[in-house]
């Protein structure tokens, strides 16, 4: 993240036009996500695919992108944003919402360059301290996936290990390995020559 800039309350910090790339208010602070860069890009919309070609046809769950959620007093943007489908906030008229002010089912936060392991590790224990049922940072760098629960220890994941989404989504399998496979565009290089 960013550099950090204090604002007196989260109503104010709402009332400020929204920015590219998106700020987020935390804890009293303000701080500017870094823009993903070709990594970071192709595995959100890799992982997006993934969990919308699974959750979204039986109206399981749905999938959201760089989706502002404001709760437990902060406003944050996860790269990507799952709720079930019944927690999908809805006008009258049953169209979705702007604004989210429910913490999402699963928030997924993607490492670019520019951010911290520490900070993302962070940011992804908080989501799960204030509501999110799962949070999961990928992290491109060493092709891992840590896998934060609710009031469980953190688990790092990689190769074939199996990021599960129980009970939130137990039908979902993936792959570690398979999540970073798309990166290779020619295959995955090789150390014999």
């Amino acid at each position: 993240m960013a550099v950090a800039r204090s604002v007196e309350t989260l109503h104010q910090f709402l009332r400020r036009p929204e920015e590219e790339p998106a700020l987020i208010y935390r804890d009293g602070v303000v701080t500017r996500k870094v823009a993903p860069k070709g990594v970071h890009s192709w595995l959100q919309s890799t992982l997006c695919r993934k969990f919308a070609e699974v959750v979204q046809p039986g109206r399981l769950a749905a999938v959201f992108t760089e989706l502002r959620a404001t709760f437990a007093g902060s406003s944050t943007v996860p790269d990507i944003s799952v709720y079930l489908w019944k927690r999908v906030q809805v006008d009258a008229r049953g169209r979705v919402v702007e604004d989210f002010a429910i913490p999402p089912d699963i928030a997924i936060e993607i490492i670019s360059p520019g951010q911290t392991l520490k900070d993302q590790r962070e940011l992804c224990q908080w989501y799960v301290d204030h509501g999110v049922g799962l949070a999961l940072l990928v992290n491109p760098r060493n092709e891992t996936v840590e896998r934060f629960p609710p009031g469980a220890p953190s688990q790092r994941l990689s190769g074939d290990d199996l990021i599960g989404l129980a009970p939130i989504l137990p039908d979902f399998a993936l792959i570690v390995r398979e999540l970073f496979e798309p990166l290779y565009l020619f295959g995955q290089a090789t150390t014999d020559s």
